[in-house]
């Protein structure tokens, strides 16, 4: 009997351990992704040429992520592994990519999803300003460029990420001005029960709010962001927010990075026909999976932070789990697998507990969509503002995402929704007075990212290059 075609997109975590998984029990899947090299986005690998170590590089998870990378390099002669290849549509089980403006198409059988995950923010008046980036865009000029997204930089949002890299940004040796988390202090009291499921992991995030007071960063809880300053010549020029005790303040910076958790990246399970459910929680759309990571079509597998926000460790065991679900879909179940099949469930459900810990401790500010100005920018892509979205729902009833999209543009631009069709949603939601869940999800379509235009159409059979990892000269690196 011929071999399955099983597709893999994504080479993070959970895409890794699900090819790890599968090459074990004999199968040769083919593994894309857009990154240059394997490891995702937390542990995205290094340029080639850079000499900073795993220390350096990726603190305290610089053993998973070393492991992650020696798992990656073993398997890589029993993959087809194709990277800096961006997927853009789904249609009759053919996935359609380009591999640097190159045009792709792989046939499959079976499709694992491991598409992980971008940054969750919650827009703020004069976010549009140069000098503003998402949490993850922060990180990824420091981990890939080597380089401060400025001379002074304020965090703000609220999350695990934004105190890891905030400390990642001083352990480099650039400054960081403040650090403005929107939960309370007291949140994280409350939610203490399920963050100590991992103890370890939430004394280590003590650890890093500890050493960013130490080295004198100033520290502010429960804020509202209010204003970014500055102007369009010269970018962000300071930060403008309230208190918890009501009073305004002013810091200065010529940098803002912004992020509150994070957000799956669904749209090619949508084009697949997936069907999701409301998540009260997090205020979020999800994949309806079942316990080893099926979704609602046959053959299509979802795991890691693209299916549910729970972390890399979630992802790696996710990643496994959902290898397993398809190799009993190919009788190929075994004992052994049965026997793993528990143990990660058993591992999966700590992991889960700790991540509705954080969820509690660090909340979602649905309240805050309510209270943006009019001439606030909902959608930096076509520049609409919470004004003309609220002028949408009003005068013409669009009480429904999809609907208000098509009246006002909101969620049309390059990032297609991306950062801002959950506020919009939000905004709807605050201004016609319908639950989150009846304004709905903005719709995925192709192409789910931007195309080169040079892109024109080839047979599925052409050979496509495989490139090996380009040398490069580093750039310096923050001392």
């Amino acid at each position: 009997m011929a071999s399955s075609r099983i597709l893999i997109v994504g080479a993070g975590p959970a895409g890794v351990r699900c090819a790890e998984t599968l090459v074990r029990h004999g199968l040769r899947p083919t593994l894309i992704d857009e990154n240059h090299r394997d490891g995702g986005q937390i542990y995205r690998r290094q340029p080639a040429g850079f000499q900073r170590d795993y220390r350096t590089l990726y603190g305290s998870e610089a053993d998973k992520a070393k492991a992650l990378h020696d798992s990656f390099d073993q398997l890589r002669s029993a993959l087809d592994y194709y990277p800096d290849t961006s997927a853009w549509h789904l249609s009759g089980q053919r996935l359609y990519a380009h591999q640097q403006g190159r045009p792709l198409e792989l046939d499959y059988d079976h499709l694992l999803l491991c598409t992980g995950a971008t940054d969750r923010v919650m827009p703020v008046k004069g976010w549009q300003l140069a000098g503003t980036y998402s949490l993850g865009g922060a990180q990824i000029a420091l981990k890939n460029q080597a380089v401060s997204i400025g001379h002074e930089v304020v965090f703000m949002g609220s999350g695990p990420l934004l105190y890891l890299v905030a400390s990642q940004y001083l352990k480099a040796g650039a400054n960081v001005a403040a650090v403005l988390d929107t939960s309370a202090f007291s949140k994280r009291l409350s939610a203490l029960p399920k963050l100590l499921s991992r103890a370890p992991l939430t004394a280590r995030g003590s650890l890093l709010l500890a050493d960013l007071l130490r080295h004198g960063v100033s520290l502010h809880f429960g804020i509202r962001p209010l204003e970014v300053l500055g102007s369009t010549d010269s970018g962000v020029s300071a930060i403008r927010f309230a208190r918890a005790d009501g009073s305004v303040s002013e810091i200065c910076c010529d940098a803002l990075a912004l992020g509150y958790h994070l957000r799956p990246e669904t749209q090619l399970a949508d084009l697949a026909g997936c069907a999701f459910q409301f998540d009260e929680l997090s205020r979020q759309w999800l994949l309806q999976l079942d316990e080893l990571g099926r979704t609602s079509v046959p053959q299509v597998y979802a795991a890691g932070d693209g299916a549910r926000i729970r972390g890399a460790d979630a992802a790696e065991r996710a990643g496994e789990l959902a290898a397993i679900a398809l190799l009993q879909d190919l009788n190929r179940a075994t004992p052994e697998l049965a026997a793993r099949q528990q143990q990660l469930h058993s591992e999966l459900a700590v992991l889960s507990r700790f991540a509705q810990g954080l969820s509690e401790a660090f909340p979602w500010p649905a309240q805050h969509a309510a209270q943006l100005s009019d001439d606030t920018i909902i959608c930096r892509c076509e520049m609409i503002s919470a004004g003309e979205l609220r002028r949408t729902v009003q005068a013409k009833g669009a009480l429904e995402v999809n609907r208000a999209k098509a009246f006002s543009r909101v969620g049309m631009g390059r990032c297609q929704g991306r950062y801002c069709a959950h506020v919009g949603a939000e905004v709807i939601a605050a201004a016609s007075g319908e639950p989150l869940q009846v304004v709905g999800r903005q719709r995925g379509q192709a192409p789910v990212k931007p195309l080169p235009i040079s892109l024109y159409a080839v047979e599925p059979t052409d050979p496509v290059p495989q490139p090996e990892c380009m040398q490069q000269p580093a750039p310096e690196v923050l001392s």
